[in-house]
């Protein structure tokens, strides 16, 4: 009753901010993005990759003809295969300012950008009406602009946000095995366990914690999963410090000693009685780290040894953009420059809010 009295207590104190529940929504609102990437984005193809050379460095609200021809590659792919890794045959995009229709040609003008003209081509299709392989036009509107590639930015967007999401989580779970397991004997053991222990986690603090990232990225290689491993590998370490502090603060109190008392065993009284009860300052660093993971990866995609093209990354697109800044298209480096500040600032915020919501005794 009590347990459940003082939980019942700090979710009403997290409702009373505002900004810790909107912090709340944000991420929920982030996390489905994440999920459900591919089926929000317009470009559903893989890494929503699809690049238009005639139509890059367009403004936002930029809007084109789009002669659309369905890929002759009608390869079955399972909806949960789609959902994940996006359209893997997508339909052939062609930006084109004027087209017509003839017997069993479409006619097209490509699109030509700054005033140019575009070449002239046409295309034979089947004259058959239930061919799936009839070419039609659309009008595409790009509501983020293009980037240098011509690739669709607001799809590059929602893409990226899995790799910002999804490292934190990874990240944020092998911080916590290793720092909740080597704080956990620390603290509770102590003697050489503990000196062993702390020698470690010094040792690896002394560490700047980017180069330490990238020599685990360069020891494991570049790519997707190397880096979730290399960033958790280098966030325990605040975490097996705070546990063996709380461990140490509270394995004499009574209920251990009681524990102790009636035969259980140190795995059961650590598992069972003592993490349960100190775990409100480590969700409170979890939620630090979860932003500090997202801002490395950023970091280390910029640097080009994060996620590697064409996947699609918040870092890798300031890098690939940030001299358009001077070059009158800011928003091609802002736009998911404000991305990866507005879920750094949400994390920090629920972090905070958490930590007052979990003082008990405040």
């Amino acid at each position: 009753m009590h347990k459940q009295g003082l939980t019942s207590l700090a979710l009403q104190k997290f409702k009373k901010s505002f900004w810790g529940v909107f912090s709340f929504w944000f991420i929920v609102f982030m996390a489905f993005i994440s999920v459900f990437a591919y089926v929000l984005a317009p470009d559903s193809s893989q890494y929503a990759n699809q690049m238009h050379l005639s139509i890059h460095s367009k403004s936002p609200g930029f809007s084109v003809k789009m002669l659309t021809i369905p890929n002759p590659i009608n390869e079955d792919q399972h909806l949960f295969n789609r959902l994940f890794l996006g359209d893997l045959n997508p339909a052939i995009e062609i930006p084109v300012s004027t087209h017509r229709f003839d017997s069993n040609h479409v006619y097209y003008t490509e699109y030509g950008s700054e005033g140019l003209k575009g070449l002239q081509k046409s295309i034979k299709f089947s004259l058959d009406p239930t061919s799936s392989l009839q070419p039609f036009i659309t009008q595409r509107t790009f509501y983020f602009g293009t980037d240098k590639y011509g690739r669709d930015l607001l799809s590059r967007i929602l893409v990226g946000a899995r790799i910002s999401f999804s490292i934190g989580f990874v990240a944020v779970f092998i911080s916590l095995l290793i720092g909740l397991f080597l704080g956990s004997i620390a603290g509770y053991f102590g003697g050489k366990w503990d000196t062993l222990i702390m020698w470690v986690i010094n040792v690896t603090w002394s560490i700047p914690t980017l180069l330490l990232v990238i020599a685990i990225t360069l020891a494991l290689g570049k790519g997707f999963w190397q880096v979730f491993i290399a960033v958790g590998l280098t966030m325990w370490v605040e975490v097996a410090r705070i546990v063996r502090g709380q461990v140490m603060s509270v394995k004499e109190l009574q209920y251990v000693t009681a524990a102790r008392a009636l035969g259980f065993t140190d795995f059961r009284i650590i598992v069972k009685h003592i993490l349960p009860n100190i775990l409100a300052p480590v969700i409170v660093i979890s939620a630090a780290n979860f932003a500090a993971a997202i801002l490395i990866e950023s970091g280390l995609s910029f640097l080009g040894i994060g996620a590697q093209p064409p996947m699609s990354s918040w870092g890798a697109m300031i890098k690939d953009h940030y001299n358009y800044i001077i070059l009158g298209k800011p928003y091609l480096a802002l736009i998911p420059g404000l991305c990866i500040m507005s879920l750094v600032m949400a994390f920090m915020l629920i972090g905070n809010t958490l930590r007052d919501a979990l003082d008990v005794k405040a």
